[in-house]
């Protein structure tokens, strides 16, 4: 199979994957409704596992400095079956903005465009993808290719405004790159649009695939959101070098404080591309002495970029687009494009895979250990009646009579617990609300505000510094604050679960505990970003770093609010599965006690159902153990599924 035929088909196994993961997560659900073991909870978390595993996405961003051959290499690798160009590629920038490409199947194909005006406002790209009205919207007409390539032109769009509203919108500082034309000592040339969505219905698009086309330093510096969301959340980083100028400083200052990181799972995902190889063959040299200079080129990229030669590839994509669309088996390999994308099928999507695949049976593990309480209480209910009318065989109606007011009396010690449980009830609401009061959105907003205010009222560097620190202590004192209240509850929760199996004979439960510690991370994480970023911005020598800062800050304080409905959202499903399953035993006792009864109260009245009540429970327990080993089928199918080989399309397997 050839490489690219074998990216694609390892893309449509994964999102056929996806289904039959969805598929068997649908199956266990049923599964449980249909023997009455689903609550609300249980519905609640599925729905939410499903909608993760729907919404999934495989996110590769492709980042280079201007004249790399980026958007030549994304048709190379994505779109050679295209036949042309999807994305414009020419000598200079053509890559003006952020763009993302993707598939959404509730959208017509169209390229959405973001005006560069709305950076005059506070709001970040991912609260205006909400609101269609304040992008312009192109239709892409599949059928005509020229049609097509016009509207995608448009992401390459300049405008020519005032030096004084470049300077406004962010866009333009003497110590930045230089990047755009200048017209007169006046005015200068920036992108017409902040971000570019392109909705393309391309079959590796469909299966989950999105592109993230970055432009260089000048964009990355000034979009705050490429910094701190776009680019950390991509699950790949292709770096993009131009090989006939090798590591320049632009270059290495994209490494170094946008893609360079510490965490070796990160480095991982980060691999460059040595691109325009075909510059250094030279009809002139020997095929090893042009092997010898890309080697000594890839060699010293390394080097300079402080990662190992094997994650970098030397390659041509624009050699290897024209080879893809003449069907040049011979130039396809000079062009060296298969070994990149042999690297991507092998490690990137079944990592994806690994990781969505654990994430999926960690979810329906927990949630059916839940079930599984349920049905161990009803079992060791039902054996508790067994052996207690098994024991009154041959005895007197005296002997039913103690029985019958003993389970009374059992009845009555456990309803008078009931009132000590209301009374938990009432402190686990009130510990709620205060948790509440800790990481809500309204003590964020309080704590965004002030930060807000004090930096619109600091033109001085040691101002803002100080306000962002504050801004970020008052986040890590909130959630350590949330943390040790999420600790008290657990532990409140925990004796009254010891104290409940104590007196009443209820299963033991111990609840699990809840970490704060990747909430946590998470601002660490914003928090070295913001470190990096501010010291670039203050580094500038004009008024253009004031809205910088302020955008910076917005970005800050979205990614910070997403952390906390995020963190909110999870806690909100912890308290239930802490709750939840007291709640559910209490619910069981109740009614084994009253079946108890009931049952004694029958064989009092006449003392030849005995044995046809014995027999009935003890159906009842063989039907519960049947379902037992059914529950344990149905997780076993969902695990089979996530841990399963990779089956590959018949036609990918013939070809």
């Amino acid at each position: 199979m050839n490489h690219a035929r074998e990216l694609a088909a390892r893309f449509e196994a994964y999102g056929d994957w996806r289904r039959r993961l969805s598929s068997g997560v649908s199956a266990l659900h049923e599964w449980l409704a249909d023997q009455e073991l689903a609550d609300a909870q249980v519905d609640l978390r599925i729905q939410r596992l499903l909608e993760r595993l729907h919404q999934d996405k495989l996110v590769v961003a492709f980042v280079a400095e201007f004249s790399r051959g980026k958007s030549e290499l994304i048709n190379a690798i994505f779109f050679a079956d295209f036949g042309q160009r999807l994305l414009p590629s020419a000598a200079g920038r053509t890559t003006m903005c952020p763009t993302e490409i993707l598939h959404d199947p509730s959208r017509p194909p169209s390229i959405r465009l973001l005006p560069i005006e709305t950076r005059l406002r506070n709001a970040t790209v991912t609260e205006l993808k909400t609101y269609a009205d304040e992008w312009v919207t192109l239709p892409l007409d599949l059928a005509s290719a020229e049609r097509m390539a016009d509207a995608l032109v448009r992401v390459s769009q300049v405008k020519r405004v005032p030096l004084a509203l470049a300077r406004r919108y962010g866009l333009h500082d003497e110590d930045l790159v230089a990047s755009f034309q200048h017209s007169d000592e006046g005015s200068v040339d920036i992108p017409c649009w902040r971000h570019a969505v392109i909705n393309f219905p391309h079959p590796l698009l469909k299966q989950g695939l999105v592109i993230l086309d970055t432009p260089g330093l000048n964009a990355i510096g000034t979009e705050p959101e490429l910094t701190l969301s776009l680019l950390p959340s991509a699950h790949a980083v292709l770096f993009i070098l131009a090989a006939d100028a090798g590591v320049t400083k632009s270059d290495l200052e994209v490494w170094k404080e946008h893609l360079a990181g510490a965490d070796p799972a990160v480095q991982a995902g980060r691999l460059v591309i040595l691109n325009k190889i075909d510059g250094l063959w030279d009809e002139l040299k020997t095929p090893q002495d042009v092997e010898v200079e890309i080697a000594r080129q890839v060699r010293i990229s390394a080097e300079t970029l402080a990662v190992a030669p094997g994650q970098v590839f030397p390659v041509s994509a624009h050699k290897a687009l024209v080879a893809k669309v003449n069907g040049d088996d011979a130039l396809l390999a000079k062009s060296r494009l298969p070994r990149l994308e042999s690297a991507l099928s092998d490690s990137l999507v079944p990592a994806k895979r690994q990781i969505v695949g654990a994430t999926a049976v960690s979810e329906v593990r927990a949630l059916v250990a839940a079930v599984r309480a349920i049905l161990d209480a009803r079992a060791g209910g039902i054996a508790e009646q067994l052996a207690e009318l098994k024991a009154l065989r041959g005895k007197n109606r005296d002997v039913v009579e103690h029985m019958m007011q003993r389970v009374r009396d059992e009845k009555a010690t456990f309803e008078r617990g009931l009132t000590r449980y209301s009374a938990l009830r009432t402190i686990f609401a009130q510990q709620t609300t205060a948790l509440d009061g800790i990481i809500g959105l309204e003590a964020l907003r309080g704590n965004a505000a002030r930060t807000r205010r004090a930096i619109e009222a600091s033109l001085f560097t040691k101002g803002v510094r100080g306000a962002m620190n504050e801004f970020f202590a008052q986040i890590r004192t909130d959630l350590e604050a949330a943390g040790r209240k999420t600790a008290e509850i657990h532990d409140m929760m925990a004796a009254m679960y010891a104290r409940f199996a104590q007196e009443h004979g209820l299963e033991p439960f111990v609840p699990p505990p809840f970490s704060m510690l990747k909430y946590l991370k998470e601002v660490e994480r914003l928090e070295r970003a913001y470190h990096e970023h501010i010291n670039t911005l203050w580094n500038m020598a004009s008024k253009a770093k004031f809205p910088l800062m302020r955008r910076f800050f917005e970005t800050v304080a979205s990614r910070v609010k997403h952390l906390y409905d995020v963190a909110n959202r999870d806690i909100d499903a912890w308290l239930k599965s802490v709750m939840s399953p007291l709640e559910s035993q209490v619910r069981e006792h109740q009614t084994q006690l009253r079946r108890r009864l009931e049952s004694i109260r029958r064989i009092h009245r006449a003392s030849d159902e005995l044995e046809d009540r014995v027999a009935e429970l003890a159906a009842a327990a063989e039907a519960l153990d049947a379902q037992a080993r059914a529950l344990d089928a149905q997780v076993a199918a969902v695990e089979a599924i996530a841990g399963g080989p990779d089956e590959l399309p018949l036609a990918a397997n013939a070809a």
